[in-house]
């Protein structure tokens, strides 16, 4: 009778022949790599993450204070991307950065902080000549001058508002304005609807800057407050604002700019007299003689003014306020055939 031969399966020894037999295999991994894993546990200081290696993976110990706002949030069963930072440690632990995850959340924090129009903290950082540096979970923005309001003053917390936010080309742009006087702009948006272009006020001087003057008007009961650029003072060039106007001064000013949006008024005092260059250009006329005084001589030509020489209007530039004359000649010049 034949005798058949029964092969017996081998035990597994190993446990890599354990892993084999059972179809399981254990992923690897190199210092760069990103992968996704699930956070298991959360012990002080320290975030476990499955990954699927031999050995659960940690997050890098220096990361806790850069990110522990982001570390604090997680917990068990929340999916996470990070970057191998030691495919083994000491301990036999795959080491994991989360700065890109944390830098990811940061970015969509900000986007949903636009969208939503919601109000976040920043530390101011550094006072720069456009405006301020600051600070958030560590995102860097940008609070320019025309988003301040004058209350902001030396404080090193500020509540803002995000205005535009590019993840592509790294920038932050925020509003402190918006938020202190939000209440305020809501106000001059409704008092502007009533307000028409080339309507005149009385108003009062309330503040000077470099590039103009700031005058409160009255419409029906609000009160507004709008710019008078340094260009609409006067027909004639201003230096300095200060030599021109003071705080307190009573003025009429015409409406020559409205933006609702935005609750901005822009003001004229000089259109509400004549420009000088209008007359200038009725009382002489290109051709017209005249007779003036040379007050001074230069390589490119002379000034006149006076009586005391005979000359005759050449141009009349009315957009740069420039006058050409010419000098009538009495005798032949030297050299003349």
């Amino acid at each position: 009778m034949a005798t058949k031969t029964v092969k017996s399966k081998k035990v597994p020894s190993t446990m890599e022949e354990l892993l084999a037999a059972t179809g399981y295999t254990i992923k690897t991994f190199k210092r760069g790599d990103v992968v996704e894993g699930t956070v298991t546990e959360l012990a002080g200081r320290t975030v476990f993450v499955d990954v699927g290696g031999k050995m659960e993976a940690v997050v890098a110990e220096g990361e806790y204070e850069t990110s522990k706002d982001y570390l604090r949030a997680l917990k068990p069963g929340d999916k996470i991307t990070g970057v191998v930072v030691s495919p083994e440690s000491d301990s036999g632990q795959i080491i994991l950065s989360l700065r890109r995850a944390v830098e990811d959340s940061r970015w969509k924090a900000l986007e949903k902080a636009h969208e939503d129009d919601e109000i976040i903290e920043v530390k101011v950082k550094e006072a720069t000549r456009g405006g301020l540096l600051v600070e958030t979970d560590g995102a860097y923005g940008f609070i320019p001058s025309s988003q301040l309001s004058r209350e902001v003053g030396d404080k090193q917390v500020l509540k803002v508002k995000v205005i535009e936010v590019d993840r592509a080309e790294n920038r932050l742009v925020m509003s402190e304005k918006a938020v202190t006087e939000a209440v305020e702009i809501e106000a001059r948006k409704k008092a502007l609807g009533v307000v028409k272009n080339g309507e005149i006020y009385d108003g009062v001087v309330t503040g000077l800057v470099p590039f103009g003057a700031f005058v409160e008007i009255k419409i029906k009961k609000d009160v507004l407050e709008g710019l008078v650029h340094i260009s609409e003072i006067s027909w004639e060039k201003v230096d300095d604002v200060n030599k021109v106007l003071k705080e307190g001064d009573k003025v009429k000013v015409m409406v020559i700019g409205l933006d609702e949006e935005n609750g901005k008024l822009a003001l004229s005092l000089k259109r509400l007299s004549d420009d000088p260059w209008k007359v200038m250009a009725a009382k002489y006329p290109v051709d017209s003689k005249h007779k003036g005084k040379v007050t001074k001589i230069a390589p490119y030509g002379v000034f006149v003014h006076g009586q005391e020489v005979e000359v005759f209007v050449e141009s009349v530039d009315m957009d740069k306020r420039r006058l050409s004359l010419g000098v009538v000649l009495t005798e032949k010049p030297v050299g003349y055939k």
